[in-house]
């Protein structure tokens, strides 16, 4: 293997790599500003390997791998977004007590998992980048070793355990029926008209379970608001974002080859965890006075949304859910950057309540949270509505009208508690407590979130550009 075969994986190697270098720095000395500069920078060069890898795509690595434009356009994304939690990371671990530095580590071994799966063209490194991330993700939700944080990562492990046995089952019984785990093997044996039995329809069936646990797409959402209200603000974070979006990209590698509209139950099962979700995590968030649980909601609805666009399978509906997935990234991501930054050392401000006035004690963190939350709730000039119109546009392409309906109903519905948090924070209150100064690595990248939606909101011509020529790169 020469240096040029190499580099597309480099991108996915770097953060394990750098997770080895911090365990061996730790035997010998302790820092936590050391520590998490390395992780920051192993990320980075992660980060900007991408472009140079693009140049070697698309690269197949046997049967398991296959690291193409899309996959890259993932990685880079879920790079970034881990750079982001960990700058998230700095400040506040630093107002707790005990060792920290081993949440780096963890973070970079789940980063490593999720980009694993982005690239996964088979059910092994599938089942492997999965596990590698859920594992890491067990810690770091249960890692302040609290209460309420030991009772989220519990209730985590369970719910993995769950998806992970369904979906092994599911593996097992699609090899006894077509004797392949390739994805690309068992789309081409579908489409030959292969004869199968009762065995197929059950291995998707099961698949589909365990990747809705994965997703926290109806009824699958069992405890996962209890696990974002448990969890550090930082690991929510990367919880709603990598960690969603690194399965959605493995579940859009496996299910869009199969041609999801040439199988009639299984097509009627997706849109009905679509439409099901995007309708019950609106409803749901309405119920509730804790910011953690309502964006805990809002992300079951929002991968309602991202789920539609498996129904179709066209390189419309592929764009709109790229560009989508990056989007939500970017609102998420800035959304829980300012619950981490306002979080003190006695506990995390999780009531809506705690907002109150925030506009003026912080303008610079409400209105940052303002743009999140306007982004989230699909308006004009921000990332959501941009992406919004796009997975609109691929629905009626697709003529996917139930869906469309339940996407625009369930925007309807998230507006309202989106903006109930929005006037909360320009609801004027006395004699209310200063807020601390937001230590500057959380500031940057809070300041970088806000700058990339607007700029996504206004002028997303040149990634729509990227996102169009990677898919016909990889087609």
């Amino acid at each position: 293997m020469t240096f040029r075969d190499l580099l597309p994986l480099l991108p996915l190697m770097l953060p394990a790599l750098t997770a080895v270098a911090i365990l061996l720095l730790l035997a010998f000395h302790r820092s936590h500003r050391l520590t998490a500069w390395l992780a920051a920078g192993g990320l980075a060069a992660a980060l900007l390997l991408i472009p140079f890898a693009c140049e070697g795509a698309p690269r197949r690595f046997g049967a398991l791998l296959v690291v193409d434009g899309c996959a890259l356009f993932y990685t880079g994304i879920i790079m970034a977004a881990a750079l982001a939690v960990a700058a998230f990371s700095y400040g506040y671990l630093a107002r707790r007590r005990g060792h920290v530095e081993e949440f780096y580590v963890l973070l970079l071994l789940a980063t490593t998992g999720g980009a694993v799966l982005t690239a996964s063209s088979h059910f092994a490194t599938f089942f492997l980048g999965l596990e590698v991330l859920t594992v890491a993700l067990y810690t770091l939700i249960a890692y302040e070793r609290g209460a309420f944080g030991i009772e989220a990562g519990v209730k985590y492990l369970v719910l993995a355990a769950v998806s992970t046995a369904a979906l092994l089952f599911g593996v097992a019984l699609i090899y006894a029926e077509l004797g392949t785990m390739e994805f690309s093997k068992i789309a081409s044996l579908l489409d030959a008209g292969a004869p199968v039995s009762l065995l197929m329809p059950a291995g998707v069936a099961l698949i589909l379970v365990g990747v809705g646990f994965k997703l926290a797409l109806t009824p699958f959402h069992l405890w996962a608001p209890d696990v974002y209200q448990g969890a550090p603000a930082p690991t929510a974070a990367f919880l709603s974002t990598v960690s969603k979006g690194a399965v959605f990209a493995a579940a859009m590698r496996y299910l869009v080859p199969l041609d999801l509209p040439s199988h009639r139950s299984l097509w009627l099962a997706v849109a009905a965890l679509a439409v099901v979700s995007m309708l019950a995590g609106n409803l749901l968030a309405l119920r509730q006075g804790n910011i953690r649980r309502v964006l805990a909601y809002s992300s079951i609805a929002h991968m309602g949304y991202l789920a539609a666009m498996l129904l179709t399978g066209s390189p419309l509906a592929t764009a709109a859910a790229m560009f989508y997935l990056l989007a939500y990234f970017v609102t998420s991501l800035g959304a829980w950057g300012v619950i981490a930054a306002l979080s003190e050392k006695e506990g995390d401000a999780e009531r809506i309540e705690d907002y109150r006035g925030l506009a003026g004690r912080h303008p610079w963190l409400a209105g940052a949270l303002t743009l999140m939350l306007l982004s989230l709730a699909g308006m004009p000039l921000t990332a959501g509505f941009i992406s919004k119109f796009f997975l609109l546009t691929a629905g009626v392409e697709g003529r996917l009208w139930a869906p469309m309906a339940a996407l625009l109903l369930g925007s309807a519905i998230g507006i309202f508690y989106y903006v109930r948090i929005i006037a909360m924070l320009f609801a004027p209150q006395e004699d209310a407590p200063p807020v601390r100064a937001t230590h500057w690595a959380a500031g940057a990248a809070i300041g970088a979130l806000v700058l990339l939606l607007i700029a996504l909101g206004v002028y997303p011509a040149p990634v729509l550009a990227i996102i169009q020529s990677l898919i016909a790169a990889s087609s």
